[in-house]
């Protein structure tokens, strides 16, 4: 969707609007452009559109014979369900055959990204080695440069809610009058 509105689709309703409570309120500062998604099963999900990046949030009930993904496995215990846990029980990406869509995004990391690795999660060091290690282990064999850097900040990072933010400190300023952050 590109404007506000509303379409139905194969037993789903699409609203696109300005209307919804943040994720993570460092985007407070960002016009809303906000998804919401009523799916079959009882599953609600609303997506956060920003510039360079997505939040989301999923409201559904427990699958017969369970589930695990990056939300974490549905077991009412959050300590299971930290960024580590959830690489160490499904990996740092989702096989090819469990996607829930059609096509696998593409990865990618910013320049502001790869600048936050270097500097807080430098080559050499204990983390950055366990993370390519993990990566490794993880991605598929034919992973590209960028997919392993990628996944070396999200297993850095990742427990980190607002690395993104963080991130985003590395910024220049032409770029943030380009992603309307002026």
């Amino acid at each position: 969707l590109q404007e506000f509105g509303t379409i139905a689709v194969g037993g789903a309703t699409i609203v696109f609007d300005g209307n919804g409570v943040l994720v993570d309120q460092a985007a407070s500062q960002w016009k809303k452009n906000i998804v919401h998604l009523s799916l079959p099963m009882g599953i609600y999900m609303e997506v956060f559109r920003w510039g360079n990046y997505i939040d989301m949030t999923i409201n559904m009930r427990p699958l017969a014979g369970g589930q695990d993904g990056s939300c974490g496995n549905f077991n009412n215990d959050p300590n299971d369900d930290t960024t580590q846990a959830i690489f160490d029980r499904i990996g740092a990406r989702i096989a090819p055959g469990e996607l829930l869509m059609r096509n696998r995004a593409t990865m990618a990391i910013s320049p502001q990204q790869v600048t936050m690795l270097q500097q807080q999660c430098a080559e050499g060091s204990t983390q950055r080695l366990e993370a390519n290690q993990k990566c490794a282990a993880d991605l598929f064999q034919d992973a590209t440069e960028v997919q392993v850097e990628a996944c070396a900040f999200d297993y850095c990072f990742g427990m980190n809610e607002h690395a993104l933010q963080t991130a985003k400190t590395y910024i220049t300023s032409e770029e943030r009058k380009k992603l309307g952050m002026a």
